[in-house]
This record gives structure tokens, sequence and C-alpha cells, in this order.
């Protein structure tokens, strides 16, 4: 591999963007970060949010991204603020997830799951936000895990496997983690493994929303929560994305500042899954931005020299 693809999505127009990095350091947007797909003609409320990228074994790329427009109403799209009723719903209900797969990042396929439509709980679902992807080779199977709650309960984490043409789930979703005794909401897990250990990232609503780490033996757990914030504070952060340098026994936790104005990503490094040293966030640091600014919920995956000069060359 010789670059890296980020995803991430904005508020303006609640799109898929996309930014090229042949370093791992200075990132640039392709099509000078508008929009490479429109939320508008994919999603049921007409934007997406929350994107993730996948590069499976099989050869194919995979996105996830939440079907929900936060300001629908003010773009014209709905007359009411949420697409359900907030208060039996909660703050940015949706039902359900928007889902991709292309070859070679440049054609894509493209399926809507409706939560609510397995009905028992889950017609009553208040939230489908933040869903990933990830391989298990236990099973041999994609496995989407995400967040959600019944009505606008508690935020809990789930997960389910993935048909071969990620298009259908293959059971009803299964509880992943969940705060002791379900006494708060954990939201936006990512999950990474090093070593025959599966370390969960989430977002922990115990007090000001910050992330915590989890690991197990087992991608579906039972999984350890570690007291300790996982950069040694409590902040604004939310969307933690793990991702390895190429070439390097390192990895890069980014996520969302999300209280700050603007708001932009920070970054922190390990080596060891353990021990982690806060680089900065972008232009405040060694990570640099050279076209965009304002962007959301990233991820990033490592593709090779071919594959990013297709995407420069037709997204320039």
């Amino acid at each position: 591999m010789a670059a890296y693809l980020m995803v991430y999505h904005k508020d303006a127009d609640h799109g898929l963007h996309m930014a090229i990095s042949y370093d791992g350091y200075a990132f640039h947007a392709l099509n000078k970060d508008s929009a490479i797909i429109d939320g508008a003609k994919i999603a049921s409320q007409k934007g997406i949010r929350d994107p993730h990228i996948y590069r499976a074994p099989n050869g194919y790329f995979y996105l996830a991204m939440t079907d929900l427009h936060v300001f629908g109403q003010r773009d014209g799209y709905r007359d009411t603020q949420w697409e359900r009723d907030g208060e039996r719903y909660g703050w940015g209900n949706n039902k359900g997830l928007v889902l991709m797969r292309s070859r070679d990042l440049i054609h894509w396929s493209c399926t809507r799951l409706n939560f609510q439509e397995l009905g028992g709980e889950w017609s009553e679902v208040g939230c489908v936000w933040a869903p990933e992807i990830v391989y298990d080779a236990q099973s041999g199977k994609l496995m989407l895990h995400f967040t959600s709650r019944k009505g606008k309960g508690i935020n809990r984490i789930y997960y389910v496997y993935m048909n071969d043409e990620f298009t259908q789930m293959e059971s009803l979703p299964k509880l992943l983690f969940e705060a002791p005794e379900g006494k708060y909401s954990v939201i936006d897990s990512d999950i990474m493994e090093h070593e025959g250990i599966f370390h969960l990232y989430y977002v922990s609503h115990e007090s000001t929303a910050t992330i915590k780490h989890a690991t197990a033996t087992n991608i579906t757990g039972p999984y350890r929560m570690d007291d300790n914030y996982y950069d040694g504070v409590r902040r604004g952060h939310e969307a933690p994305n793990c991702w390895k340098r190429i070439g390097q026994d390192c990895w890069v936790v980014m996520h969302d500042n999300y209280r700050i104005n603007p708001h932009n990503f920070g970054f922190t490094e390990t080596r060891d899954f353990v021990h982690y040293t806060p680089i900065g966030n972008f232009d405040q640091g060694v990570m640099t931005r050279s076209n965009f600014s304002e962007q959301k919920h990233g991820a990033v995956i490592q593709i090779c020299k071919k594959e990013a000069r297709r995407l420069e060359k037709r997204w320039p």
C-alpha cells in the first residue's frame, strides 16, 4: 500500500466526501471538497452522516453510512424537525443505514436498510447511527456494528452479520456492548484487532462525552472496559477511528472534536494499545489538510498508488 483514503461528511451538504494522503500526515480533499456522492440521491432522509469505509479480504470496498439529515427541515426535505416525533423517538431519530459496495472506489452499488421493518422490538427503533464494517475471520463474514436505541432511551452498540452481497442482514441484530447495567449511553463503536485482541473504541456518555476503550478475545465479546480515557483526558470527543500507518507498528486513533468551533479532527498514536501520544488536531501539529475544513466523523483505509491516482483522475 502507498496511500491513505479518508471519508467524512459535512453538515453543509450531508454528502460523502473523500481526501487522500500519500504520507499519512498531509491530506488533500478530492473534488475540491465537494461531495463525491450526493446524500440526497442515496438516503431516504436525503442526507448521510458518519461514513465508514472498509477494505475487505475479498477485494471489495464497503461503505456504511447513517441515513439521517439533521437539517432536513432547513433544507426543505421535510416539514418537521425530525423524521418522526422527537418526544417519542428523540434527537436525530432515524430508521436505518445506507450501504454501498465497489470494486474500484468509483462505481458503487447501493442498498438501504430499514430496521423498523424488522418488527418486534425493532419496530420502535429510535436511531441507527455510526455504522462500521469489520471482517470476522472466525465466521468468514462481514460484521456490521452500530449505535441504536429503543424510542428515546439509552444508546447501546449492536452487531449483525451481512450476506455476501452486502444487501441483507442474516439475522436480527444482537447486543455487542453497553454501559454497566445500561446506566448511560455508549455510541460510535470502532474495532481494531491486534495480536489476537480486539480493541473496541467507543464514546461514553457517563458524563462529558469522550472516548474510552474495551478489549476482548472474540470479536463479538464479551468486552472488558478500561477505566482510563484513551488519551488520558476527558473532553468532547466522538467518532473514534483507528487506522495503521503503512509499514510501521504504529496506529492512529482519529476522533472528532465536536465541542470546538470550528470542529476539527484530533489524532493520537499508539504502538501497544496501552500508551497513547496525542499529536494534535488538523493544522495544529504534524497532521495537515490543504483544501478542506469542518469535516465530521471520518474513517481512513490504506490504498495502493494506482487506486489513489484513479480517484484523483476521476475527482481532481
